[in-house]
């Protein structure tokens, strides 16, 4: 008699290498390893790896493998090139039957890249996010368009994002809507009820900044923090600023803000502490993108310091506002929130367009009804990208 192959577990390799991919892969990887479906082999490539160090501990993901990467200043051309190399080793060596990415950092297009060269079939999470603008973000919206070509499952936010998919020619077959791994990975992560927030005043308002992105680095990010220190000059705030690893965030905003009074400049923030940070704000300021899916979990409004939004849902909602780089209009948006009431509440009450806590559940359901079937599993999607 022939071995049941749904006794054998499907090796699940699930690739990252930012602290908000180890966020939204948290909650698969903890799935898969609590069956006895799969056998999730977490590798990490360090593209973040003073941040990965801080939580995936906490977070109850077990790294298989480690890889170091990252070198001071490395070119985005010299890191995609190290990550191909490596990441096609590990994938040699281990043989997965899927590798997993996540979002459109340059770890999850070369993870994806990589399983392609090597006939491994590919799990996007969280694709089909567009911005429509291929250099905003940049690389980030580049990344998840080519990912969209490799995927063979495509597991999309929200309806909006799985739209932009089968808009793009990805068989409707292959799209799946599940809500965001992130919101499950918050909601487990403030059960558990182990974070410290970072606000230490009492009476004021409670600001939470992130600033990072590539595109607002130099003179826009040297505004923006003209636009904090304005704020924090009414005197009634906290700003909370956890400041980006990055050398080209650190050089312009350490010069704007250290030892303004209102303003505290913080190390990155573990994950747990982050949450309990969030949880505690009045008010988010960012230029992030998973927070855009976060706040509104938690009824924060938040101004999204940024030209455009692959994330329109939260904008739709009311509970985002795209308010661009200009540090006028930042100043005055966020002093509309601060001082009028029933504006505040309108954004605090719009509720979460991005998912129920259970997008990780979803993820893997589809993934055993296909890995269980009788045929195998093609590389990537049927449809308009494959050959007829």
């Amino acid at each position: 008699m022939s071995a049941d192959p749904s006794a054998v577990p499907v090796r699940a390799m699930l690739v990252l290498g930012t602290r908000p991919e180890a966020i939204k892969l948290a909650p698969v990887a903890r799935t898969m390893a609590g069956g006895d479906r799969f056998e999730p082999i977490v590798v990490t490539t360090g593209q973040h790896r003073e941040m990965l160090e801080q939580m995936l501990g906490l977070l109850c993901v077990d790294v298989r493998i480690s890889l170091d990467v990252m070198r001071n200043r490395q070119q985005l051309s010299d890191l995609t090139a190290r990550l191909m190399g490596s990441l096609g080793d590990v994938m040699r060596d281990q043989r997965p039957d899927l590798v997993v990415v996540q979002g459109d950092t340059t770890t999850a297009l070369a993870g994806a890249l990589a399983a392609f060269y090597e006939r491994i079939p590919v799990a996007h999470v969280e694709a089909g996010l567009r911005t429509g603008v291929p250099d905003n973000p940049f690389p980030e919206e580049l990344n998840r368009s080519l990912i969209a070509r490799i995927a063979r499952w495509h597991f999309a936010p929200t309806a909006r994002a799985a739209r932009h998919l089968t808009d793009e020619g990805v068989s409707p077959e292959q799209v799946f809507t599940t809500g965001n791994t992130v919101i499950d990975n918050l909601l487990w992560v403030l059960a558990e009820g182990a974070g410290t927030s970072a606000f230490r005043a009492s009476g004021a308002r409670r600001i939470l900044v992130t600033l990072h992105r590539r595109e607002n680095q130099g003179e826009r990010m040297r505004g923006m923090g003209r636009a904090l220190r304005g704020l924090a000059g009414r005197g009634d705030v906290e700003i909370v600023l956890p400041l980006h690893k990055s050398p080209a965030v650190r050089d312009v905003l350490l010069p704007e803000l250290a030892g303004q009074n209102g303003i505290s400049l913080v190390e990155p923030l573990g994950y747990l502490d982050f949450a309990a940070t969030l949880a505690e704000c009045d008010l988010v300021l960012t230029d992030s993108g998973g927070i855009q899916e976060e706040a509104p979990s938690l009824s924060k409004p938040a101004l999204v310091l940024r030209t455009t939004t692959e994330r329109p849902e939260a904008v739709e909602a009311g509970a985002a506002r795209l308010v661009g780089t200009d540090p006028e209009v930042i100043l005055g948006a966020a002093e509309e929130l601060l001082d009028d009431p029933v504006a505040y509440r309108r954004m605090a009450c719009a509720g979460n367009p991005f998912g129920d806590g259970r997008a990780a559940a979803r993820v893997l359901a589809r993934l055993t009804e296909d890995f269980a079937a009788e045929v195998p599993v093609p590389l990537t999607s049927p449809g308009p990208y494959s050959a007829a």
